[in-house]
């Protein structure tokens, strides 16, 4: 039997090490994005800084293990048999749900879904044994669950969400009214205190709160920091603005830059300290258990209580620092992370760009309300107060030349306050030994900071809105989704036994590999679109704006007669599964159509004004790819529900007439392709182009007339008459659409000679 559990505990230990890389890709990501958003030093640099902090912060959380333990039930309530049950299913949860979250690139927090995990399996297993007890109910519940610490960490953590928005936006208006955008003036004078303060406060509330976790440092060290805590800030706060302005004035020392790292470093600590414990808690509180068994021979499985785990143990340091470099190796080689990182750094953004969000019901009636009480303040307050307030937040105009990737996100101002604020409200919650989620601490400050520092303007913030709510909304997913598999994870193994262990193992590893699959095909679709199947590649791609619509171009002409034939083929015979497979094919293709008629403004604004002849051939070529793709979409949909609701079959003559129509498409679309890849617009060779897609043109007009006739006889019902005349006028839009498409390109590349740019973000 000994064995057996032994085996549990070296899973736990190995699901301990896959939860490291899978959270930290989630969570650990929080503290890079100030720094990375600002562009305050180069990536590699940001990375070491914040290795170090993570690596120093793994030897503060000694004291946050006894969240695992005994923060969410009474261990002495079990026995050990019935807490390794509830470890293990904790961990196979937390992979799952950490690496779902990771692949869809919405971060959520380690904190909620270890305590949810905790509660889920705790209640399952708690559940059972009041089933099998003559004399308890479900009322005796409570007898297991350490509800009101339950409770007061869940509490904490929503409040902690208020408090950290409301805190960045506050600390983040002061900020801007008093230094603007244009701070480099003002800095000279008062930037030393800026960092004396902010420094100070990180190194109070890190290095002196944060000792009281350490594995470190002794009862007399922390003694003396207490004793001394008021001369400790006093020295701090004059030392460090004392060298900051040395540095101002001798080497001319950007303040703002150091705060930026010195505040990474701070939250990279602050993450480790406190977030170690969600990671690597659970598998050490089980190595401890096991431990206890042990060293009882002889004794029952399922009967000894584990009041053990009540009693305070203190991590040994070596476990903490390899665990840090776990953490510290998976910042510097997660993909996964970069994804979450584009998600934060994208709603807070200071500039224009692609939203990664739509629009919704209740972020439209906000951003309404939100004027309309604007309005009304402004009637209220003097003319002058207004003009006053408005001049500190005018935005200076983006510096000319600089490509847009290059352009910070926010300045530094807004990072250090993001960093700042995250830190020492995570710091707060550390020393009190509450959980804290840094996921939510940090999005919520940099929520608000963006909010006051009007970020989210009315072209942006209904958007924006809407991706703070998808967040949010994942949040409150964690924790249902948290609870529901712990609790029937750990009812399969307490039923099942090494069974369910071994299935849901398999089943963990298979979701892992899986989601890892489909985020690295994700991540490389853009790049590699020339690997992959014609039919599938994406007609985004890399390089100079005309080897960008090439290949658009290309990949569209290519693409759209497969895709017609296969609905074509799908109608005739009736197959469900093929014209799904196409409709989800030809929303792609939309998708990606729209995503690059949302550049236009930001291609047209880097052309110069000598090529002010090509730009409108530019925007024409891509209005009309997105109205092939719209044509296409509107043929491929209608088709899908028409087979989806069973409806009745069309009739020979109509399947004969699209055989037909298809057959001459194909061969319209490979002359286009062909012109375009040679680069051919001989006039011979556009006109026979274009006899083509007139004998088309005519085929379609001469089937349509055939379904009137059929209609007046008939022989079709209105549904078939629907679906049949609608794909004839898209066909026809299609096909015009494409013959424009054609002379747009023609012009683009004969006129392209004027342009000599290079944009990667299309």
């Amino acid at each position: 039997m000994e064995n057996f559990y032994l085996i549990i505990v070296v899973v736990l230990f190995a699901l301990a090490i896959s939860d490291l890389i899978v959270g930290v890709s989630n969570d650990a990501v929080n503290f890079l994005n100030s720094a990375f958003g600002s562009k305050a030093a180069p990536r590699w640099a940001i990375l070491a800084i914040a290795s170090l902090g993570v690596l120093v912060g793994a030897t503060f959380s000694s004291g946050m293990m006894e969240v695992a333990r005994k923060g969410i039930f009474h261990p002495d309530q079990f026995y050990f048999a019935e807490i390794m049950i509830i470890f293990i299913a904790v961990m196979l949860t937390d992979i799952i749900l950490l690496d779902f979250y990771n692949t869809v690139g919405l971060p959520t927090s380690t904190t909620v879904s270890i305590v949810f995990e905790l509660l889920g399996a705790a209640v399952a297993v708690a559940v059972v044994k009041i089933m099998n007890s003559s004399d308890q109910t479900i009322l005796d519940l409570g007898s297991y669950i350490n509800s009101a610490k339950a409770l007061a960490i869940i509490t904490g953590i929503l409040l902690s969400v208020v408090i950290a928005f409301f805190s960045g936006a506050l600390v983040q208006y002061v900020s801007r009214l008093i230094f603007t955008y244009k701070f480099e003036k003002t800095f000279k004078y008062f930037g030393a205190l800026f960092g004396g303060f902010a420094i100070t406060a990180i190194t109070y509330f890190i290095l002196i709160k944060g000792a009281k976790g350490s594995s470190f440092i002794t009862k007399e060290t922390l003694s003396w920091i207490k004793e001394n805590t008021l001369t400790i800030i006093f020295v701090c706060f004059v030392g460090w603005t004392v060298v900051l302005q040395a540095l101002v004035w001798f080497v001319r020392l950007n303040i703002l830059k150091v705060i930026v790292l010195v505040g990474t470093f701070a939250l990279a600590m602050a993450f480790a300290g406190n977030d170690l414990v969600n990671f690597i808690g659970v598998p050490l509180a089980g190595f401890k258990s096991f431990q206890a068994f042990i060293a009882n021979p002889g004794t029952d499985a399922y009967g000894m209580t584990m009041e053990i785990l009540n009693d305070k143990v203190k991590t040994e340091t070596y476990l903490l620092i390899i665990a840090g470099l776990i953490m510290t190796i998976t910042l510097w080689f997660s993909k996964k992370a970069r994804t979450v990182t584009e998600t934060e750094i994208g709603l807070s953004n200071q500039n224009e760009g692609e939203e990664k969000f739509g629009s919704s019901f209740f972020a439209r009636l906000l951003v309404r309300r939100s004027l309309s009480a604007n309005s009304s303040l402004k009637s209220i307050l003097p003319v002058k107060f207004q003009e006053g307030i408005q001049k500190r937040f005018a935005k200076p105009s983006a510096p000319a030349g600089i490509d847009k990737k290059d352009v910070p996100a926010f300045d530094m101002i807004r990072a250090s306050v993001n960093l700042t604020v995250a830190s020492i409200l995570i710091s707060i919650g550390t020393s009190l030994k509450l959980p804290l989620s840094t996921t939510y601490v940090t999005f919520m400050v940099a929520m608000g900071s963006s909010l006051s520092d009007r970020a989210w303007d009315r072209d942006s913030a209904v958007y924006r809105i809407t991706g703070v709510l998808t967040v949010i909304g994942g949040w409150f997913f964690t924790a249902f989704f948290a609870f529901t598999a712990a609790f029937i994870f750990a009812s399969l193994i307490n039923w099942l036994g090494g069974y369910a262990i071994i299935g849901l193992l398999v089943v963990a590893v298979a979701f892992v590999v899986r989601s890892h699959v489909f985020h690295k095909r994700k991540s490389k679709g853009q790049d590699s679109a020339e690997e992959i199947d014609e039919e599938d590649a994406s007609i985004i791609s890399k390089g100079e704006i005309l080897e960008q619509l090439t290949h658009a171009v290309s990949v569209v002409t290519t693409k759209i007669p497969k895709v017609y034939a296969k609905i074509v083929n799908g109608l005739a015979f009736e197959e469900r599964g093929t014209l799904k497979e196409s409709l989800k094919k030809v929303r792609k293709l939309d998708k990606e159509a729209k995503s690059l008629k949302d550049q236009v403004p930001f291609v047209v604004q880097k052309l110069s004004e000598d090529s002010i002849t090509t730009g409108p051939f530019y925007v024409q070529l891509l209005d009309y790819l997105r109205e092939i793709a719209h044509s296409i979409n509107f043929i491929a949909e209608p088709a899908f529900d028409y087979v989806d609701n069973n409806h009745k079959s069309l009739v020979s003559e109509q399947i004969n007439e699209l055989n037909i129509i298809q057959t001459k498409l194909e061969d319209f679309f490979k002359t286009i392709n062909r012109l375009l890849k040679d680069n051919n617009y001989d006039l011979n060779q556009i006109e026979k182009a274009f006899g083509k897609q007139k004998d088309l043109l005519s085929s379609l007009s001469k089937f349509r007339k055939e379904q009137i006739k059929r209609i007046k006889a008939e022989k079709v019902g209105t549904r078939n008459s629907v679906l049949y005349l609608g794909i004839i006028n898209e066909t026809k839009n299609l096909v015009l659409y494409s013959g424009n498409l054609l002379k747009a390109s023609r012009d683009f590349t004969t006129t392209n000679g004027v342009i000599d740019l290079t944009n990667d973000d299309l």
